[in-house]
C-alpha cells in the first residue's frame, strides 16, 4: 500500500487529492494536510470584496469532502520535510503542527511514499512596510476574510460619497516584484461597477498602480491578442478599458511604503513619489511557506530543496543566464524534485526558473518587474498531471508519465464586474502558451488561434457559470471528474 501525503488543499493540492482519491480508492493511503479547514474558490473573492457574494458562497468545509473520498484530512501546517527519514523513522516523513482547535499546537510526524508540496504562497505583506490589512494600512482580497473587510471599507466609502464626499481609490500591486496583477485588475473594475450602481462614480478618482512595464503585461511579458478580427497588444486592450471608465494608471512602479492615507513608490527612472488615498487594495508579493528540510543525519538541506524565495525546486533549469538566453525549455514539465524522485511541487509551491517579463531595475537598483503567474488554470493542470504520474508510478512506472509545462499549456482570465447575470460585463482573455515560445510561434510567441480577448456580457456569464461549476466539481458532486479543470 502506497502512502501519499499532500501538503496544502488549494486549487492544485485539492486537484491532486480528488483525482488520486478517485483513481486509487481505499487500496492506498492519502493524507491531506492544510492549516485551514475550508476550501476557497479564490477568483470569486473579488465579488466578496464588493459585497456581491458572501464568504459562505466561496468556501466549503474540507473534512466532509475528504471523508467521502476516504482521504485522511489533518488541519495542520507543515513544519519540516525529512525525505530520508530520521532517527525514529526509517521512511521519509513530514512534521506538522496542528491548527485544529481540538489539537492546537500539538505536533505529529506523517510518513510517506510520495509527497506533493501544494502549500501555495505566503502572503508576504511584510516585504513592504505598512502593507496589508493586518497591522498595515492597505486592504487585500487574497482571502475571504480580507475580501470581507475590503467590502466593509468600500461600503463606508460609498456612504460617505452619497453624503457628498470625494474619495480616491488606489488598486494594484504593493511591491516591485508582485504577481497576480489579474486579481487586482479585476477588482478595480468591480469597484468602478459598484460605484456606478451606487450613483457615486462622479465623486471617485480611481488609480491603478502596478509594477508592470506597460499595462496588460500581467507577468507574462505582455501579450498580443485577436480581438474583433484583428491583432492588438495587451497594452492597447488594457488602456482602452481604463480610458473608457475614466481610470488613471501608474506603471513601472514599486510601492516602497504605505502610511495612513499615503502610498510611497519608486518608478524605473529612480524617482520617488507619493499618492494620497482614501481606499487602497494592494496585492502583496508571494513567498514560499517557511518549510525546512533535513537529511537522515539531521543536517539542514533546505537550500538544496528550496530556492531562496522558499519555493521548491523541481525539474527546471535554474542556471543563471541572460534574459535573452531563457526559453520555454527551461520550464518544468513533471514537477518532480531532482534530488528525491518521490517528491513533487505543484501550483504556486514550485520555484519558477526565471521571470517571463523582462527583468528591470530602477536607477537605484530596485527590481521592478512582475513575477510569473502560476494560479488558476495552470495550477489545476499541473495538479492533475502530477496526480496522474503518481498513480502510474504506484502501478509500476519508473518515472513521471504526464507533463504540464507552462510553455505548453494555456490559461484564461475572465475579469468580470458584478455578479448579476443581466447587468454585468467582463473582459475575457486567453493565452496559449503561458510562457511564450518564439521558436514555435515566431511572430508573437503564442498561437494566435488560441490567444484572444473580448469584452461583453458573454464573458460575464462565463465567469458566473465557472464559479458554480468549479465549486460543484471541488465538492465532488455527481459527474465532477467529467468537468474540465
Amino acid at each position: 500500500m502506497a502512502r501519499i501525503l499532500i501538503l496544502g488543499a488549494g486549487i492544485s493540492g485539492h486537484t491532486v487529492a480528488r483525482y488520486l482519491g478517485k483513481w486509487l480508492g481505499k487500496s492506498h493511503s492519502i493524507t491531506v494536510v492544510s492549516p485551514k479547514p475550508k476550501w476557497n474558490w479564490i477568483p470569486s473573492n473579488i465579488w466578496v470584496g464588493v459585497g456581491e457574494m458572501t464568504e459562505k458562497q466561496v468556501t466549503f468545509e474540507l473534512a466532509p469532502i475528504y471523508k467521502k473520498l476516504g482521504v485522511d484530512f489533518r488541519q495542520a501546517g507543515a513544519v519540516s520535510i525529512h525525505p530520508e527519514g530520521g532517527a525514529e523513522h526509517t521512511a521519509p516523513y513530514v512534521t506538522i503542527e496542528y491548527t485544529d482547535p481540538a489539537r492546537l499546537g500539538q505536533t505529529d510526524a506523517i510518513e510517506y511514499d510520495y509527497l506533493v508540496n501544494a502549500t501555495g504562497p505566503k502572503l508576504n505583506f511584510g516585504a513592504t512596510p505598512g502593507l496589508g490589512p493586518d497591522g498595515g494600512y492597505s486592504l487585500s482580497v487574497c482571502t475571504p476574510d480580507h475580501a470581507k473587510e475590503a467590502n466593509e471599507h468600500l461600503q463606508k466609502m460609498i456612504a460617505e460619497m452619497k453624503a457628498g464626499a470625494k474619495k480616491t481609490f488606489v488598486v494594484g500591486t504593493g511591491h516591485g516584484m508582485c504577481t497576480c496583477q489579474g486579481a487586482a485588475f479585476e477588482y478595480i473594475y468591480n469597484i468602478d461597477h459598484a460605484l456606478r450602481e451606487a450613483g457615486v462614480r462622479d465623486k471617485a478618482r480611481l488609480v491603478w498602480i502596478s509594477n508592470e512595464y506597460e499595462l496588460g503585461d500581467f507577468g507574462m511579458g505582455g501579450v498580443h491578442i485577436h480581438r474583433g478580427g484583428y491583432v492588438t497588444n495587451g497594452k492597447v486592450f488594457a488602456e482602452s478599458l481604463m480610458v473608457e471608465r475614466g481610470m488613471e494608471w501608474i506603471t513601472r512602479a514599486a510601492v516602497t511604503k504605505v502610511e495612513p492615507g499615503k502610498i510611497h513608490y519608486e518608478i524605473l527612472d529612480g524617482s520617488f513619489h507619493e499618492l494620497d488615498f482614501d481606499f487602497s487594495m494592494l496585492i502583496p508579493p508571494f513567498a514560499g511557506q517557511p518549510l525546512k528540510a533535513y537529511d537522515k543525519s539531521g543536517e539542514d538541506i533546505t537550500a538544496k530543496i528550496f530556492a531562496p524565495n522558499g519555493f521548491m525546486k523541481v525539474d527546471a533549469d535554474y542556471e543563471q543566464k541572460p534574459y535573452e538566453d531563457w526559453g520555454p525549455q527551461d520550464w518544468p514539465k513533471t514537477y518532480q524534485t531532482p534530488l528525491y524522485k518521490n517528491m513533487f511541487a505543484v501550483g504556486i509551491a514550485f520555484a519558477p526558473p526565471h521571470l517571463i517579463s523582462k527583468p528591470m531595475k530602477s536607477a537605484n537598483g530596485t527590481p521592478i518587474n512582475p513575477t510569473p503567474p502560476r494560479t488558476g488554470m495552470p495550477s489545476a493542470a499541473i495538479g492533475k498531471a502530477v496526480a496522474t504520474s503518481i498513480r502510474d508510478m504506484i502501478k509500476g512506472a519508473s518515472a513521471p508519465t504526464h507533463t504540464a509545462s507552462m510553455a505548453e499549456i494555456g490559461a484564461a482570465c475572465v475579469a468580470s464586474t458584478g455578479s448579476d447575470i443581466f447587468k454585468g460585463t467582463a473582459a475575457t482573455m486567453t493565452v496559449f502558451p503561458v510562457v511564450p515560445d518564439y521558436d514555435k510561434y515566431p511572430e508573437y510567441g503564442r498561437d494566435m488561434d488560441l490567444t484572444f480577448g473580448e469584452i461583453g456580457l458573454a464573458g460575464h456569464w462565463m465567469k458566473y457559470i465557472l464559479h458554480h461549476v468549479f465549486i460543484y466539481q471541488a465538492k465532488l458532486r455527481p459527474g465532477w471528474s467529467m468537468l474540465p479543470d
